[in-house]
């Protein structure tokens, strides 16, 4: 079946930079779309970035020049370069692949 477990969160100063990881298994990962989502205490799901099968990527805009997504088909994994971080940024963040959700890893940004 498929899993996606992240890992790479934790503790960061504000301006302080964390890399995420998302590895993927029980499916063809390099023919799909995956995507970080994260959610903020108190608050409801947030799209954070995708990366398309062919590697065009998209940002919502709070992130922009900040955060950087890749994949690595050969490992089946997908990353999420996090730089110049905020206490904004403080949430749970997931992986996503079409219906499929990892169980997420907590970033906290923070002095």
């Amino acid at each position: 079946q498929v899993q996606l477990v992240e890992s790479g969160g934790g503790l960061v100063q504000p301006g302080g930079s964390l890399r995420l990881s998302c590895a993927a298994s029980g499916f063809t990962f390099s023919s799909y779309a995956m995507s970080w989502v994260r959610q903020a205490p108190g608050k409801g799901l947030e799209w954070v970035s995708d990366i398309t099968s062919s590697g065009l990527t998209n940002y919502r805009d709070s992130v922009k020049g900040r955060f950087t997504i890749s994949r690595d088909n050969a490992k089946n994994t997908v990353y999420l370069q996090m730089n110049s971080l905020k206490p904004e940024d403080t949430a749970l963040y997931y992986c996503n692949a079409g219906n499929d959700w990892g169980q997420g890893t907590q970033v906290t940004v923070s002095s």
